[in-house]
């Protein structure tokens, strides 16, 4: 979880450098923010901490990805659970068996082990695949916005700031964070696509 977290971190806060530099060249209205920005602000930011907290878009795509998570790893478990049952009845009927069904009996379940990996392999291949794409979707929708947000408010620059991410942007005066008024026309746009 760890890990997706900390790639969905990474894209939106590409994307949102990438649908800052996309809006340089736009214009348009004043700042609808709750704090607004001073008077012929060209420059803020959005904390990406918040928006992939409060960003509906996010929840949602979690919550698919944790649905899609569990299921494979139900779907795995129950195949691995019935290898394990198949062995441990080898091992229970070995003594049993002769030479010939012991050693076809080994040769199975030793495929089976290994049609079993390669299934783990494909499965883990095809939920890591899913999340690229969620990803990909992530980042469209945020950049596409971002794009005309900064259009809409006349801004030239939207940066983004991650608590502990020292990279992007070190500090800002709190005037120019326009956080609570993007993720609210955001999560707006959001409801509107989704009905």
């Amino acid at each position: 979880m760890k890990t997706r977290a900390s790639l969905l971190t990474k894209l939106t806060m590409g994307l949102l450098a990438a649908g800052s530099l996309a809006a340089c060249n736009k214009s348009g209205s004043s700042s609808a923010s709750n704090t607004p920005p001073p008077a012929n602000t060209a420059v803020v930011y959005v904390n990406q901490d918040s928006l992939m907290v409060k960003y509906d878009y996010v929840k949602d795509m979690r919550k698919r990805l944790d649905d899609k998570g569990n299921a494979a790893k139900n779907d795995v478990g129950s195949k691995q659970q019935a290898l394990q049952r198949e062995y441990a009845d080898y091992q229970k009927n070995a003594n049993t068996m002769s030479a010939n069904e012991r050693s076809m009996t080994e040769s199975r379940l030793q495929r089976e082990g290994q049609e079993f990996q390669q299934y783990q392999q494909n499965a883990g291949a095809q939920l890591q695949s899913v999340q690229a794409d969620e990803s990909k979707k992530l980042y469209d929708k945020v950049y596409a916005f971002t794009k005309q947000y900064a259009k809409d408010n006349g801004y030239k620059v939207v940066l983004t700031f991650s608590a502990g991410n020292t990279v992007g942007l070190l500090y800002a005066d709190p005037s120019l964070d326009v956080t609570n008024d993007f993720i609210k026309k955001l999560n707006d746009a959001y409801g509107k696509d989704k009905k």
